[in-house]
């Protein structure tokens, strides 16, 4: 998926990063956390290696995707309803809401996509209240429908904005493509402030990758938010965006992000901590160090990494199309 932030191209780094700073070749069974895991790119190398993940998002889509990457596993996923056989249309939320025949004045997504990714997503509830199908099953074909309709939107790349006409990735019939299943030890997966749950677990690696400005997330995928919830919010504005969102993240303030961060690390009952953060970030590279340098043995590495433009940045000028991610490591004291 289009995610701002995701680590996909920088799993390698990172997982080198955590290998050689901790000195652990395999997971063996040791407990590893991502308190900020957007859409589990990092949670799945990870689980790969043999750790029991802990995965947390403030987000309900990302929560939702990482309850598949984390906890499910071949043994529990069987006989498959197979999604694509369903066909039907209906108007529902997303139509009614996001696309442009229902005179919404909204975009989003092409009629014909809105009205089938409220048909699956109707049917998901169905089966789930008339207990046709186990709550991992849920995950998985929620998961599966979250990854499949974010590849038709009709943005940019993300939720802040839609395009005038459907552009021709948009114009694709949607249809569910399932998502992979990844064996290993089963983890643990919150949807809670990162700065609440940080109190409640423990285990051996901590990895931080909290947004670097002052982007909101939940105003950037707002449309995945209400796809997973499907709870028929009370929306507003030219792209219809949910009110009373409680998924602001205090990261994304440079008053408190500081705050915040060294809670984080003063809080955190783990051996070992990493943060992702790159070079444009709220906090400079010295706040980082000053305050991950009072709780024990601190280093830090980085690599140079494309930035990522999404709709909003149309009218921006960058002075570089690189960006820094520093990899900060720290054995806590």
């Amino acid at each position: 998926m289009n995610y701002i932030g995701s680590k996909l191209s920088l799993q390698e780094f990172i997982e080198s990063s955590i290998r050689e700073f901790t000195g652990y070749t395999s997971g063996n069974g040791r407990v590893f956390a991502d308190i900020f895991a957007g859409t589990g790119a990092i949670c799945s190398i990870f689980r790969q290696n043999g750790y029991k993940v802990i995965a947390n998002d403030n987000l309900y889509f990302c929560y939702v995707l990482n309850k598949h990457i984390v906890e499910n596993t071949q043994s529990v996923l069987t006989n498959p309803v197979d999604l694509t056989e369903f066909t039907e249309e209906i108007e529902g939320f997303i139509y009614k809401t996001y696309c442009a025949g229902s005179g919404s004045g909204r975009n989003y997504f092409s009629d014909t996509n809105g009205k089938r990714c409220d048909f699956v997503r109707t049917l998901l509830e169905s089966m789930r209240d008339c207990n046709e199908i186990t709550a991992p099953m849920y995950y998985w074909y929620l998961a599966s429908l979250i990854n499949s309709i974010d590849k038709v939107a009709n943005t940019a790349s993300v939720y802040s904005a839609f395009l005038k006409h459907i552009k021709k990735s948009a114009q694709r019939r949607f249809k569910v493509s399932m998502l992979p299943i990844i064996d290993g030890i089963f983890g643990e997966v919150y949807n809670e402030d990162a700065n609440t749950l940080i109190r409640k677990i423990q285990g051996d690696v901590l990895y931080l990758d909290p947004p670097y400005n002052e982007r909101q997330y939940d105003s950037n995928y707002h449309i995945l938010e209400t796809v997973a919830r499907y709870d028929n919010p009370e929306v507003y504005g030219k792209t219809g965006l949910r009110r009373n969102s409680t998924a602001k993240s205090a990261f994304c303030s440079k008053k408190t992000v500081k705050a915040v961060f060294e809670d984080i690390i003063a809080n955190a009952n783990f051996k070992y901590i990493f943060l992702s953060y790159n070079n444009e970030g709220l906090m400079g590279f010295s706040d980082i160090a000053e305050i991950m340098g009072k709780y024990g043995e601190y280093k830090s590495q980085y690599q140079a990494h494309k930035r990522f433009k999404c709709d909003t940045d149309a009218n921006r000028t960058f002075i570089a199309d690189t960006t820094y991610e520093f990899i900060h490591c720290l054995k806590k004291g």
